[in-house]
């Protein structure tokens, strides 16, 4: 397997696990026995996960094919997660998980940069 093809499948993966995590945040946040009557948390939860579905779909389909336009959309995330550290955003207290997403969406950007707009770019 050629290396840019080896550089997109751990991008996409990375993207995808970011995806995940906040798809599996808004459905847990969605559930009625979690969050009980709170109808800001739940949009918030139903927000989530259209982010997460949105974020996966772009991040499996037009990225994966090196369009410009789904990766300059997928720099969302990290600027999202940094966000959330900097200000002590929800969900969580540790703050983790944000550090995770923020140098997983930033993996899944930086590595195929160079064959998104360089070299390896098909035409």
């Amino acid at each position: 397997m050629e290396r840019a093809s080896v550089l997109m499948r751990v991008a996409c993966l990375c993207l995808v696990v970011v995806s995940v995590g906040i798809l599996a945040f808004g459905i847990v946040t969605v559930l009625p026995r979690m969050v009980g009557s709170n109808l800001l948390i739940r949009a918030t939860g139903l927000a989530s996960i259209g982010l997460g579905l949105f974020g996966g779909l772009i991040a499996l389909i037009p990225f994966r094919r090196r369009e410009v336009w789904a990766w300059s959309v997928l720099w969302f995330y990290p600027i999202f997660w940094t966000v959330h550290l900097v200000n002590g955003l929800p969900p969580g207290k540790d703050h983790i998980h944000q550090i995770a997403f923020i140098v997983l969406s930033l993996a899944g950007l930086l590595l195929p940069v160079r064959h998104i707009f360089g070299v390896g770019r098909r035409s």
